[in-house]
């Protein structure tokens, strides 16, 4: 007769068996088709291989969110992407040619708040192989050649700096120089506190180019994706020629919750969104991603002509 004082469990073939060390780890055998495997061998699903919509929460594979352009299949949402992702979409093929690559922050006011800034720079240049928060590429886009410049968040979100300046004003000088249309795709927290005055500056050296690549009748496409805020909305995302945004897009100066502390109300409903800007005339045009390479393309040939 069995000692009851001891544990009885029943193992996964029905068996009543008694609670020492050997039946329990019996207990958490499994019997599959004649295999016996233990919890510790399950597989893991590995990380990244589902995403699920902040918006609505949808879950679905990462493979189809790409083959979707990153674009919620149940409820529209736009995902943040990068650089890469946006000069795939664009380019033709994705074949493109990078420019001003050679170009690096470095830390001229040995600046420190939480670390030192240039082991900033360090450990996001070893983590994402970017030079920092703006890349330029050229290429063409259906039937016609364009510069983009793009924005990544990634770097220090994706914050105005003395090279993203740099960048900006060679761009404009090889828009000039080949006669190619210039599209800025923002996405940006404004300017980069670690470059102090220096990124200040960007503001008004970035919106004097434009001046230059006005008079020479080009066209300046400001592409508004999110979040777009402080010293980008501030200089150059809202002097295009044609100001754009993508859908559920935040773009301001100041964000929400600081308006709404400072003036103690509420805000309006979709405050700040893409389609309150468009509907209080700050926006020409709303477009979604899938149609985005096909409308960029007829805007640079309507200027063309």
């Amino acid at each position: 007769m069995k000692n009851r004082e001891e544990d009885i469990e029943v193992n996964l073939t029905g068996e009543e068996t008694i609670g020492n060390d050997a039946s329990k780890s019996r207990w958490f055998k499994r019997i599959r088709k004649g295999i016996t495997t233990s919890t510790a061998d399950k597989k893991e699903t590995p990380e990244g291989l589902w995403t699920k919509c902040p918006s609505c929460n949808h879950i679905f594979t990462s493979s189809e969110l790409k083959e979707n352009l990153f674009i919620c299949t149940k409820c529209n949402f736009h995902h943040r992407i990068g650089s890469d992702e946006y000069f795939d979409i664009l380019f033709n093929n994705a074949e493109f040619t990078e420019l001003f690559d050679n170009i690096k922050s470095k830390d001229a006011l040995n600046f420190t708040d939480l670390k030192n800034y240039q082991k900033r720079l360090d450990e996001i240049h070893a983590k994402t192989d970017l030079k920092d928060s703006m890349r330029v590429a050229v290429g063409k886009v259906n039937d016609e050649s364009m510069v983009v410049a793009c924005m990544d968040f990634e770097f220090i979100g994706g914050s105005l700096g003395s090279v993203m300046g740099e960048k900006f004003s060679r761009a404009v000088d090889y828009c000039i120089q080949h006669k190619h249309p210039f599209l800025v795709i923002s996405k940006s927290g404004g300017a980069r506190m670690m470059e102090s005055a220096f990124s200040l500056m960007q503001l008004a050296k970035t919106s004097g180019k434009l001046s230059q690549l006005s008079d020479a009748k080009l066209p300046f496409i400001s592409l508004l994706t999110d979040p777009t805020f402080g010293g980008i909305s501030a200089s150059f995302g809202m002097l295009g020629d044609i100001n754009i945004a993508e859908p559920g897009a935040l773009i301001g100066f100041a964000g929400p919750r600081v308006i709404k502390e400072t003036i103690k109300k509420d805000l309006p409903p979709g405050f700040q969104r893409s389609e309150f800007l468009l509907e209080h005339g700050f926006l020409d045009f709303i477009i979604d991603r899938k149609e985005l390479k096909n409308k960029l393309s007829e805007v640079a040939f309507l200027f063309r002509n």
